[in-house]
Parts: structure tokens; sequence; C-alpha cells
């Protein structure tokens, strides 16, 4: 270990923000009235006076939904059942910039509770082989005392780098898994594990926020809008047990979701060809055909996110296409009986009134009826935005201050009109393009890199600024069908509330 003071997060909970909140909600329900009377689009009532009701409805509903979830607390009998698991991390890695994977690698070591085992695949990296960095944490894991695997692997993609990990680990109780520029804030660890002490619990996602947000305006509006969704409509369905996708970064998962679905997981086949991403996903329906999928917003971990547009886009368009593909398999393997199922077509609705809506707004009314939307009608995605927002601000980081987060939280309009515009747009492209299962990126090696040179520490209060060393660690030698198999319903090994086995 380097001495230096990790990187950590925590949330904390102000009266301040809710009211905030609900002020600003009722402002943007005040700004709808005022531009559909503005809009005059008939005599008596509004055309879209249904849809503006209906909208409104969710997103109050969804404000009270996400308000609702709370940390997992655990006694402390099951705090000791729980620290008794054997707990294996699984790191895939490939052509992973060796700063960031350095920093994961050290945050393990760094845990509250560390893990019992981790397990690193490099899946065939032809960037280098990593030879330095596997000596160091070879060496540091056993002064640990945390039996770890490293192994390098012919290129098979991400899923069957996690299957070699998991199955380096058979004896597992819980598999963690991370990405290789995953840096876990010092207590995740413990706290993804706690909801684990209620027996429905299969799986649990972390919070994800970004190790290079201040890069540049990209990645501003970027962590803006990442964290203030799973603040909020990841938090929502997680108030249910229905969380639909887990983290990449950091989510946990009980050991026969993942193992009894190892050869689904891995001959996932869509319109006839192997699915290569969209693997947390299908991992949080494995576990929620088992029980209940939750978000502890209390288990925080740092990631690098894309730092040019290009890198963002391929990005984002796995996500859709991933999207869509994960959609057959809710509706067809979710039951009605569980709120998931509805959740996720509820999903779809609102995705389809809002595109709807939109198009009906500047494009049916000025050509057919020859009215346009008010001026006000603009006023309201961005009240409602910044609204939602407020719950960015109530995570407070140790490399930045309140001022630092108010000011990517004015950038709101942004993050608003890019949803609005280009990420809707890409959206139904990826819908229609998602026969397209290839992964796409760090095909020529790492696209976001860790800067050599420490960051300024603040002055001596209770927040500290990130300081990261990075070692010069590179090596120089460097048929058209649906089919998914069913997956396995084998309910895991009972685990009573209170207990952890």
């Amino acid at each position: 270990m380097t001495g230096i003071r990790p990187l950590t997060a925590h949330r904390h909970r102000s009266g301040v923000l809710l009211t905030g909140a609900l002020c600003l909600t009722l402002a943007a329900g005040w700004a709808v009235h005022h531009g559909i009377q503005a809009a005059q689009y008939g005599h008596h009532s509004s055309r879209l006076a249904v849809v503006w009701a209906t909208t409104f409805l969710l997103l109050a509903t969804q404000t009270v939904m996400y308000h609702c979830e709370r940390p997992r607390r655990v006694t402390p009998r099951a705090r000791r059942q729980l620290d008794a698991l054997h707990v294996a991390v699984l790191l895939p890695v490939y052509n992973e910039d060796p700063g960031y994977l350095r920093l994961g690698l050290e945050s393990f070591l760094a845990q509250t509770r560390r893990p019992t085992s981790v397990h690193v695949v490099d899946d065939g990296s032809t960037t280098g082989d990593y030879r330095l960095l596997r000596g160091w944490w070879l060496a540091a894991a056993d002064a640990a005392g945390i039996a770890t695997t490293w192994q390098r692997t012919p290129n098979g993609g991400k899923r069957h780098a996690q299957a070699a990990a998991a199955r380096a680990c058979p004896e597992a109780d819980a598999y963690v898994t991370v990405d290789s520029d995953s840096c876990l804030a010092p207590n995740a660890l413990e706290e993804i594990l706690l909801p684990f002490a209620r027996a429905r619990v299969q799986s649990v996602a972390g919070i994800v926020l970004a190790t290079n947000h201040r890069r540049n305006l990209l990645t501003r509006v970027t962590d803006l809008w990442f964290v203030t969704g799973q603040l909020t409509d990841r938090s929502a369905l997680s108030a249910t047990g229905a969380v639909l996708v887990n983290s990449g970064p950091l989510a946990a998962y009980r050991a026969p979701v993942v193992r009894d679905n190892l050869d689904s997981y891995l001959n996932e086949r869509f319109l006839g060809r192997p699915v290569m991403f969209s693997d947390d996903s299908l991992l949080t329906l494995y576990a929620l055909l088992r029980g209940s999928a939750v978000q502890q917003p209390t288990a925080v971990v740092f990631t690098a996110l894309p730092e040019r547009p290009s890198h963002f886009l391929r990005m984002y368009m796995r996500w859709m296409r991933g999207s869509t593909i994960r959609s057959v398999w809710r509706f067809r393997y979710l039951p009605l009986s569980g709120w998931a199922y509805w959740a996720h077509l509820l999903r779809w609705f609102q995705v389809a009134l809002s595109t709807g809506v939109l198009g009906w707004l500047l494009i049916v009314e000025p050509i057919v009826y020859g009215r346009t939307p008010p001026a006000t009608f603009l006023v309201v995605p961005f009240l409602v935005g910044w609204a939602q927002a407020l719950r960015y601000l109530s995570v407070a980081r140790s490399d930045e201050r309140l001022w630092g987060r108010l000011v990517t939280w004015l950038l709101m309009p942004l993050a608003v009109i890019g949803a609005w515009t280009a990420l809707r747009a890409a959206r139904w492209y990826g819908v229609a393009t998602c026969a397209r299962t290839g992964w796409g990126t760090r095909q020529n090696g790492a696209e976001v890199t860790l800067d050599e040179a420490p960051a300024a520490a603040l002055p001596d209060d209770d927040t500290v600024r990130m300081r990261i060393p990075v070692a010069k660690l590179l090596d120089p030698d460097t048929e058209t069908t649906l089919t998914m198999p069913i997956p396995h319903q084998r309910t895991a090994t009972p685990m009573h509330e209170g207990t952890a086995r």
C-alpha cells in the first residue's frame, strides 16, 4: 500500500434538499399547466391534458418511491454471519490502463471488510501482459491474507473472463463483479453485502461515481446524468426490489445466481448471433428470476467515464442495443406477478409517450393546427431535471467541495438537451440496430488513462483531494432466431431474515 488516503464518498440526507425537490417539482407542475393554458390548444380543454396529467402522476410517484429507498442495516448477529461468507471478487481485464487497474487493486487492500479472494483474468490483452503489476499484486494480496489468482486466457470477451474467474473459486458464497477501472470506496464491500441478510435478495447494485468527472465538460455532464439516474430511477425500483440493471463497476450476487447459469450466460444468442455485451443486465435478470434485486446506496465505487464524444457514443449504443435485447428476455421470462415485469413495461411506455409527445408538439401542432408550444414549455424539462439532480448534491465526495458539485448541478440543462435530442435518437437507432452484438470499444488499447501527476491537496480539513500513485507498469513486450437458454430456476440455499447463510 502507498499510504495515500483513499478516495471516498457518502450520502447525506438533508431536509433542504427534500424541500427543494418538492418545490421545484411543484414549480414544474405549475409550468406545465401554464404552458397548456398559454398554448390554447382547445376551447375548453387541452388535447394533451391527459398526457400532462399522466406524466406528472408518473413523476410524482417516482419521486415518492425513490425517497422510500433506505440503505440496508443489519443486526450484529447478521453481520457476523455475513463476515463469515466467502466473498470472491471477479475482475476481468482487457487492454486496461495500468494506472486505473492498480488503483482498483489497491482499493481491495483498503477495504474495511476485505474480500476472501480476488480472481483476475487477463482476457488476452494486446497492449501488454501486466507482468510487473501482476507480481506486485500477488505479493500484496498474500501479505494482506487475500487468496488470489491471476490467469491470462485467449480473448473471448468479458463474460468468458468472468466465467473463468468464477470457476477459479467454486466454493464462494457470493461473487462481487467489478470492472478493471473500478476503485472501491473503503467500505464498499462491507456495505454491498448487507442486503444479503434478507433471504429474498439475490443481487445488490452499488452506486457508481466518476473518477475523472472533472476532466472536461462531457465527463461532468455524464457524471451528473449517470448519478442522478441511479439515485432516482434505480432507487425507485430498488424500493420495490425490482432493480433491472446492476452496475458493472460494482455489483454482488449470491453465488448460485452466477454458477447455475454459466452455460446460459456464455451462450446467449440474438438473431443467431452471440451477444457480447449487456452482461450486467443478464445477471440481474437471473437474480430477479430467483428473488429480488436491490441497490445499496452506501456502497460506492469510482470508475472512469468516456472523455471523448466518440467513446461515449460507442458505450451508449452498446447500452441501448443491450437494453433492447434484454427487453425481449424480460417480457418472455419475468413473471407477471412480480413488480419487475410491470416496471419494465412502464419504462417502455414512458419512452414511447415522451417521444410521441415531443413529435406532436414540434411537428403535428405547428403543421396541422398552426400552433407552436409557448416558450414556457421549454422550461419544464429543465425544472424537472434540476429537481431530480438535487439527488446528485446529496453525494459528498472527499475530493470535491459542495461548490464544485453545485457547478456541475447547474449543467443539468445540457444533460436534458442531450437526453431529448442526441440520446433519444441514439436510443431508437440502437433499437433498430440491436443485431449488432459486438463489444466495440478498447480494441486498440485503453481509451481513458490515469494522470501521473497527483492532484493538489485541499486545505487541512475534512475533505482531501485524491492523490494517485501510478507506476510505469506497461511491459514493452508487449439463422434468424431468438435463442436464450432458459435460466435455471433452482432456488438458492435458503437464507432467513437476519442471517447470512
